[in-house]
């Protein structure tokens, strides 16, 4: 692997044109291929899991699958509402609805209890998913009846125009994301290098490696479809290691070309750089892109489509850093030496090249660990275990339509829907498929448990019969008058299940059956996740014990390494169940809390973490191992590697938290909470683990921490003996001294 990235920086070094025309080629070309294939959005198939997924796969099979549905409500703007007015709004909208080509149907209109409200809802044509993209034409004809109707308050609401609500919000929350990252990641470069011009390099880099891999994406859809949060994954975690890998790589060609002062070309330092941190990046690379692939054993679509983009994304940036970077870098080193040629010319001095030393700020912060590293070891880790504990009470579900933030209007509407029909809330619709024979003991079987159903307080109105053309189909809807989030819905689905359904439907033999909707997804879906999660975290533990293993030779430290990263994530978690399940930092966050963290979020962030933190890892380490292969016993090889590599891991960090951190501005929960967590994590993973622990462990075990690889020892003998070799007296022969080195004249 060393030879292949000093190959690449060679090339790249003596064709630097080619490299970075190619490079932008190669991105040009990666938009131009993913515009011209599309993306393959990920469809409602797959998303099905567990039992409610079979129950829909069952209704559809028969043409009974839910449709999506749009409700508009019409009310008076104050007081009581003008009966005609409403029923000539609801005419004039009825009639508008039934000529869209995405309209299915509009039922009658119906009125509140209260009788403050006229109802209107229809039924839209195709599957959700498409339904989304389609609303918009809904929605105009909503907006064009209450122009007509100004004395009326006519508004909109429903799944489709939900979805569309918080597609539209998390566009406008990636806008700001980039408005916030992008100008402080950018004073923060400027901060790490004194220059404008090495600032922009990082952040120019990660935003083409970012354009191509969202371009990648759309071709990679067609074999994995895209659940459409592709594209946050790609600019949180692109922006992050695409700045990461090119600031190692800065930061190493400027120490190398801080130390030959003024002797190598830019062409050699290119080399030097490649050939330490280059190597470096790879491994960090391909750490993470191993971490999240076992993402793709959690068998869910979101999942999936979280692994592809931060896969692709990471993949990329790594090909940058190998391959245009060593380009840039001596172009502008080739820059640098002709302003110091023109300066020697010119009778001044050669400009002071800033060194590698660092500041004051570092070497306190590496003195609790080098100084007293037991008791440094004992307190950080005692102090992480204590963020560890809140984790013992995650709770967490589905972040359903009711989580969704109330500044997307459709959300608003839904809850003043809730209020005046609950009849509406949730819906349970058990699904059965059996001979067409034995339909007449199906639909008896059905009819027992609607009028089971009727005497539970639990559910409310009459339900919905409907049997397929060919009679092997018949779906069930059940009204239940509460909310989906609520503790009496979910009690109304195991009523169901666990005791309506066996009883009746139940009795009949070889009926194949199932219970779905809104209340069925969010119970089902963490249970399928936690099915999985023995299987993707097993998987974890063992790539990242395989990477360790592979880039240091050495048992310990890949050891090490798996209890390092599990530390440090499980306090990042912990930290979230802290923040996000209590209501406390509601005000300073900008959210309300539903006392659960999104079922999606503390696996994804798990996996994420592991790859991260082998980030720092193998940077922090490769600079120990480097001086401990140079014959540097191991306790000056751990001092030499963190003074070495403690500025540039801590500028990393910063930067990665600057962008983390722009990601707790954004409207959707479960974004909020990824950011806030990453963020967290990177800080916790650079000034805890990194600076303290992993220096304290590896000082305590000295030699131990390369065991069994023997070829630190072999380096520390071969030193040893070279500087015994020096330090010896000259032999005598006979009263002759003889010269050691055979250099006789």
């Amino acid at each position: 692997m060393n030879s292949t990235t000093v190959r690449l920086a060679r090339w790249s070094a003596l064709h630097p044109w080619r490299a970075i025309i190619g490079w932008l080629v190669f991105v040009v070309l990666c938009l131009g291929v993913g515009s011209a294939v599309g993306t393959n959005a990920a469809t409602t198939e797959d998303y099905r899991v567990g039992e409610a997924g079979r129950a829909e796969a069952i209704a559809d099979e028969g043409g009974l699958e839910r449709r999506p549905t749009e409700q508009v409500l019409i009310s008076s703007k104050s007081g009581a509402l003008d009966r005609p007015a409403a029923e000539a709004a609801a005419k004039e909208l009825t009639s508008r609805m039934e000529g869209l080509p995405a309209v299915r149907g509009v039922e009658r209109p119906r009125t509140s209890e209260n009788g403050r409200i006229l109802l209107v809802q229809v039924t839209m044509r195709g599957a959700e998913m498409v339904a989304d993209a389609q609303v918009h034409t809904l929605q105009a004809q909503t907006e064009a009846v209450q122009k007509a109707h100004p004395d009326l308050v006519v508004e909109e609401t429903g799944s489709p125009s939900t979805g569309k609500g918080v597609d539209d919000q998390r566009d406008s929350d990636l806008a700001l994301s980039e408005a916030i990252t992008l100008p402080v990641t950018l004073i923060t470069l400027f901060v790490v290098f004194g220059s404008v011009v090495m600032a922009g390099v990082p952040l120019l880099l990660a935003l083409s490696s970012i354009a191509a891999a969202i371009g990648l994406v759309m071709v990679v859809s067609h074999l994995s479809p895209d659940a459409g949060v592709g594209n946050n994954v790609i600019l949180m975690i692109g922006l992050a290691v695409g700045v990461d890998y090119t600031l190692f790589y800065l930061k190493r060609e400027r120490e190398e070309r801080a130390r030959s002062g003024g002797k190598l070309s830019s062409e050699q330092l290119v080399e030097l750089a490649a050939a330490t941190s280059g190597r470096a990046v790879v491994i960090s690379g391909l750490a993470v892109i191993v971490s999240t692939a076992t993402l793709y054993l959690a068998a869910d679509v979101i999942f999936s489509s979280l692994a592809t983009g931060t896969i692709v994304v990471v993949l990329v940036a790594v090909l940058s850093s190998l391959t245009v970077l060593p380009a840039l870098l001596v172009k502008l080193g080739q820059r640098q030496e002709r302003r110091a040629a023109q300066r020697a010319h010119a009778g001044r001095g050669p400009r002071k090249v800033k060194g590698s030393k660092d500041g004051r700020i570092f070497g306190v912060l590496l003195r609790p660990a080098t100084r007293h590293p037991r008791a440094t070891l004992l307190v950080a880790v005692l102090g992480l275990l204590a963020l560890v504990t809140p984790l013992f009470g995650l709770n967490i579900t589905e972040m359903s339509r009711d989580t969704h933030s109330r500044d997307i209007p459709a959300m608003r509407v839904y809850d003043r829907l809730n209020e005046a029909f609950p009849e509406l809330r949730v819906t349970h619709q058990v699904a059965v498929r059996a001979d067409a024979d034995q339909s007449g003991q199906v639909v008896a079987a059905l009819e027992e448990l609607g009028r089971r159903t009727q005497d539970d307080p639990l559910f409310t109105g009459t339900p919905r019969l409907r049997t397929s053309a060919d009679h092997r189909i018949s779906v069930l809807e059940l009204s239940v008058p509460h909310l989906g989030n609520s503790e009496e819905a979910y009690r109304s689905l195991d009523h169901v299940r666990d005791d309506y359904l066996p009883a009746t439907v139940g009795k009949v033999p070889g009926a194949e059956t199932g219970v779905s909707g809104d209340v069925a997804r969010y119970t089902d879906y963490p249970a399928h996740q936690n099915s999985k999660l023995p299987l993707v975290l097993g998987a974890l533990l063992l790539v990242t014990f395989g990477m360790t293993l592979f880039a240091f030779r050495s048992i310990v430290l890949a050891l090490l390494g798996v209890v390092l990263n599990l530390l440090s994530a499980a306090a990042a978690l912990g930290l979230l169940v802290l923040v996000f399940q209590g209501t406390w930092a509601e005000g300073l966050l900008n959210f309300t809390s539903t006392g659960s963290i999104g079922s999606r979020v503390p696996l994804f962030l798990f996996v994420i973490l592991f790859g991260l933190s082998m980030d720092y890892q193998v940077f922090v380490v490769s600079r120990i191992r480097e001086a401990a292969l140079n014959g540097v016993p191991t306790r000056q090889a751990v001092l030499d590697g963190m003074r070495s590599s403690a500025s540039v891991v801590t500028s990393a960090a910063v930067v990665m938290t600057t962008v983390f951190v722009s990601f707790v501005f954004l409207h959707i929960i479960e974004m909020k909470q990824i950011g806030f967590v990453l963020a967290a994590a990177v800080l916790l993973d650079a000034f805890i683990i990194r600076i303290m622990i992993l220096p304290s462990v590896m000082l305590l075990l000295g030699e131990a921490s390369w065991w069994p690889s023997r070829g630190v020892s072999r380096a520390r003998r071969a030193r040893a003996g070279r500087e015994a070799a020096a330090t010896a007296p000259a032999p005598v022969q006979q009263g002759i001294p003889v010269p050691s080195s055979g250099n006789v004249r």
